[in-house]
């Protein structure tokens, strides 16, 4: 018998973990935060990935955002408040890496079901599922070099870059460019592009489930350890706690929530 929908996540988390049939859904629901991301929400999401590997009746994991402006707008901006220093900044990026890292291992497939913007910790949340699918206006983006001034964790540095290239992660992050879900369809980042995602989801669930689960596990496991043995002996705590530590970045937390632009010193 499958358990009670919510069993597991954590009370408060703005999510919604759902089970039909082999499906096991998690929706990010904030759709008036544009489903950004509070602390709860990241624990929610670890013990929804836990639920899906401790079921055996789960075979594809799919995440998605509620309402149509967002599958996920990095995390609430309102929680940096709180930062003290650097040193909050490094225990915030590894708590994330940590969520990212759950997510890639999840023995079954997972899916990410983008509509509107997935930008920030959203981006990297879609890159770690196995497959993405996109409506062609999709937003993609990490504009953090015009808005808050932080940075990403070298884990997350590493998965933008394996996906996208080094040129088009550069250029994602130095110009704070977005992309379409249709550019990142033609890149191959996108598995499909289309306005019927639950069409199309309904497709990949079909395939997904009638496929041999081992060989999608050997699959998924041994791209995880290629990919992350490229970066098992890469730190870079002191350049997060620079810049989480900076005079900047308190004030750009400050100037978002007050809706100014932020004023750039390089302190």
């Amino acid at each position: 018998m499958s358990p009670p929908p919510n069993e597991g996540v954590p009370a408060g988390a703005e999510l919604v973990v759902e089970q039909a049939g082999p499906v096991l859904t998690v929706t990010f629901d904030r759709p008036a935060q544009r489903n950004a991301m509070t602390w709860a929400m990241y624990d929610g999401l670890y013990a929804a990935c836990e639920r899906a590997d401790a079921d055996a009746t789960v075979r594809v994991l799919v995440l998605r955002g509620a309402g149509t402006e967002a599958f996920v707008a990095g995390t609430d901006i309102a929680q940096f408040a709180e930062f003290d220093g650097g040193a909050d900044g490094v225990a915030y990026e590894r708590r994330i890496t940590e969520v990212l890292e759950r997510l890639e291992a999840v023995d079954v497939p997972t899916v990410a079901v983008i509509r509107g913007y997935c930008v920030g910790a959203g981006l990297a949340l879609a890159a770690v599922c196995d497959l993405r699918l996109a409506t062609p206006d999709a937003r993609f983006g990490i504009p953090v070099a015009r808005t808050l001034g932080n940075c990403l964790s070298m884990p997350t540095y590493a998965l933008l870059v394996h996906h996208l290239g080094p040129a088009r992660t550069m250029e994602l992050l130095l110009n704070a460019r977005f992309y379409t879900g249709q550019e990142l369809h033609a890149a191959g980042f996108v598995g499909e592009a289309t306005e019927e995602l639950d069409d199309a989801l309904r497709r990949a669930v079909d395939r997904l489930t009638g496929h041999a689960p081992l060989t999608m596990w050997a699959t998924k496991e041994s791209l995880r350890r290629l990919r992350r043995a490229a970066v098992a002996t890469v730190d870079c705590d002191d350049v997060v706690a620079r810049v989480y530590g900076s005079a900047d970045f308190r004030a750009a937390v400050r100037d978002f929530t007050a809706k100014r632009p932020p004023t750039w010193t390089g302190r």
